[in-house]
């Protein structure tokens, strides 16, 4: 075949028809779970001002320093969203929604953006789904985030995961433990990366994000953020924790985990998956007190995760979880000639009407090349029409999986697949 003149971009995929069904059920099962845990749906522009993302994400995170999407025209600035944390965030405190009253309970299903290296379960559009819950500091808005996250893996089927757990402090205890890291860091610096060298004076706690070789052996030794945390974090992280083993939830402590954004402040968790092998993270997230506030609102606390959708369905296709049932159409309509086509164009609608799934032939073949589209679009039943079965009003209908005919009036026809199918 010939090379295709136009393709998509690097880092960007087509989703086909025959993956667009996992798609749809997983979108569904989203939307169930968020209805029984009464959260609302938020849906924002995919493309945002430069400077929100900047100061919501932070200067020295990857996202910001090399991997978002920005242009500008004429003195305005904008990148396509990289996450949608900050976004909901902005939604927050442009529309009041704290006039609404109580905590604002949010959840969103949408495309993101990045100019990363695509590989194995990230490209550079890349679909996420996530929630937020704001106006409450409670540890069982903490929880709740945990076990909304845990309960669509579960309801998909997913099993072998591991939920990582760490809480890095209010601002009080990270800077008591920012001293100490440095101090600690220090002598060694320059044997370190140059990201992390970066990093050291505004952020060195995410010089435990690393993943550069140079700098494990440091991060292994490096002092813990539980031995910094003051009275208030170290009660609201026992609560969350307790929490947890009350809803059955069972979790793996790991000290370095501080998440990839400036904004996490107590709770900070991960899930992941040895099923992806090394990219194992299939969701993220924790508690954000400051980031309200540092975008303009007022002093909110809030918590929130985000999941990975692509990685969600690289983990179904190796345990060979099948999101969505195999297509198929209830009935295939077969016309032998113009008066049939015609009849069967203006029945296609009372049959859809009656709650069945309907089709025809749109290309004027043979009765032998109909009945094979009818079993490529893996049609039940098919219903044979031609001047014989106008005339008598009577149509052949046919099982394509008994190979079973029957000769009956449309409404006949009609009546037995509602029962058979309905």
């Amino acid at each position: 075949m010939p090379k295709p003149k136009y393709t998509t971009h690097l880092g960007m995929v087509d989703i086909l028809p025959d993956e667009s069904p996992k798609w749809r059920a997983l979108e569904q099962i989203i939307h169930e779970e968020a209805a029984r845990f009464n959260f609302e749906e938020i849906r924002t522009p995919i493309m945002e001002q430069t400077e929100l993302i900047v100061r919501g994400v932070g200067q020295l995170t990857d996202i910001v320093s090399k991997e978002i999407f920005a242009f500008e025209k004429g003195d305005s600035h904008y990148v396509l969203r990289p996450e949608l944390t900050a976004p909901v965030v902005r939604a927050f405190v442009e529309h009041h929604m704290q006039q609404r009253g109580g905590s604002q309970k949010l959840y969103y299903i949408g495309p993101m953006f990045r100019a990363e290296k695509p590989q194995k379960g990230r490209q550079r559009q890349f679909h996420q789904f996530g929630l937020e819950i704001l106006g409450s500091d409670d540890p069982i808005a903490d929880v709740e985030c945990i076990a909304f996250m845990m309960r669509i893996y579960q309801r998909i089927g997913i099993k072998n995961f591991d939920l990582k757990l760490n809480s890095v402090g209010d601002p009080e205890s990270r800077e008591a433990y920012k001293e100490a890291l440095r101090d600690y860091l220090k002598p060694n610096l320059d044997q370190m990366s140059e990201l992390s060298q970066k990093r050291f004076e505004k952020n060195p706690m995410r010089i435990l994000d690393s993943k550069e070789e140079e700098d494990q052996p440091f991060i292994e030794k490096a002092p813990v953020i539980q031995d910094y945390l003051n009275d208030e974090s170290k009660e609201h992280f026992e609560k969350v924790k307790t929490y947890l083993g009350d809803l059955g939830i069972s979790y793996t402590m790991d000290p370095h985990l501080v998440r990839g954004m400036d904004y996490y402040t107590r709770t900070a968790f991960e899930l992941t998956s040895p099923d992806l092998g090394s990219q194992d993270a299939l969701a993220g997230g924790g508690r954000y007190d400051l980031l309200v506030e540092e975008v303009g609102g007022p002093s909110t606390p809030a918590v929130g995760f985000a999941a990975g959708m692509e990685r969600l369905m690289i983990a179904c296709e190796e345990l060979g979880i099948e999101l969505a049932e195999e297509k198929k159409v209830d009935v295939y309509f077969v016309t032998l000639g113009d008066a049939a086509r015609k009849w069967a164009l203006t029945h296609l609608p009372k049959t859809r009407e009656a709650g069945l799934s309907a089709t025809m032939d749109y290309m004027s073949r043979s009765m032998k090349a109909q009945m094979k589209d009818a079993n490529r679009e893996n049609a039940l039943y098919t219903l044979i029409v031609g001047d014989n079965e106008l005339n008598e009003g009577k149509f052949t209908l046919r099982n394509m999986k008994e190979s079973e005919e029957m000769s009956l009036s449309f409404e006949e026809i009609i009546e037995k697949l509602n029962k058979k199918l309905l």
